[in-house]
């Protein structure tokens, strides 16, 4: 779990941030200003990169959030098997099993490159090269 932690009030839309446990990607976010007694609100919307679920929160713009950390790798294709494609890591070579994604499924033939993500435990083919 690579995650690190920094302030509400530092994030920008197409950033990603950790909700629910799940690495999300931040959608639209929006600020209040700080009332009589309060202090300013970050309205937080975000989707999941690897479930798609809509998500959102509303707190404090100092208050603590944590990011994961995305490692963006590239793999080669080596064979499909179903609805699932396996790939080989092109730095350290080991090989991975991965569901292929619906709207490249027709882009995906054996021998293609890929290129993959990596976050909080899971992975997600994102395009084909």
């Amino acid at each position: 779990m690579s995650k690190k932690v920094v302030e509400v009030k530092t994030l920008k839309v197409g950033k990603y941030v950790v909700l629910d446990g799940e690495a999300s990607k931040i959608t639209s976010l929006s600020t209040s200003s700080p009332g009589k007694h309060g202090a300013a609100k970050a309205r937080l919307e975000a989707v999941g990169i690897f479930d798609n679920q809509k998500r959102s929160i509303v707190k404090p713009v100092d208050t603590k959030i944590d990011i994961p950390i995305i490692d963006k790798r590239v793999g080669q294709v080596l064979s499909i098997m179903g609805s699932d494609v396996q790939l080989m890591d092109m730095e350290n070579y080991e090989t991975l099993e991965l569901p292929i994604p619906e709207e490249i499924r027709d882009q995906i033939v054996e021998g293609a490159e890929v290129d993959y993500i990596t976050a909080l435990g899971n992975m997600k083919i994102m395009r084909v090269k």
